[in-house]
């Protein structure tokens, strides 16, 4: 199984640009998952073509606030993920969200724009950083899982 994923795309309407990183990276994907701060209903709607799941974030407005939860555990395979957008500082985030999904093999998150792909405690740890958010670093990125006989991620930057 192929997993695109994304966070912090912070777009208010569908780009251009964005349609392109989508058709490029994604459209042979098995499913999407959005980490949140999607921004817009209309994105969602976008993303929202086959097997799609979203979770709010903290700059997402009331209308994507309804349509997404704040958190939401995914069965992919045979494997569970602990899908969230996080919140605060950025240096301490992974350890506020890994005790928050006991018993997943895998957490996605956003929240810091900073792309991560490691270990932890025996789950893997996967924020994707931001395709066409802001980003500290200059880089733009999405995120690839394959579940397979094991999860392999790997961050695709822009």
């Amino acid at each position: 199984m192929k997993i695109g994923v994304l966070s912090d795309t912070h777009l208010h309407r569908v780009t251009e640009e964005f349609a392109a990183i989508c058709k490029s990276h994604l459209s042979e994907v098995d499913m999407i998952l959005h980490a949140g701060d999607v921004v817009s209903a209309e994105v969602v709607t976008f993303l929202d073509h086959g097997v799609f799941h979203g979770v709010q974030g903290n700059m997402d407005p009331p209308e994507v606030r309804m349509l997404l939860p704040d958190k939401k555990i995914i069965r992919a395979g045979n494997y569970t993920i602990g899908l969230i957008h996080g919140w605060g500082r950025g240096d301490d985030l992974e350890d506020r969200i890994l005790p928050m999904f006991p018993g997943v093999d895998l957490i996605v998150y956003g929240h810091s724009h900073i792309p991560s792909n490691h270990t932890r405690e025996g789950v893997l740890l996967f924020n994707p950083g931001t395709a066409t958010g802001y980003s500290s670093r200059g880089n733009h990125s999405l995120g690839i899982l394959e579940l397979g006989d094991e999860i392999r991620g790997k961050i695709i930057t822009l």
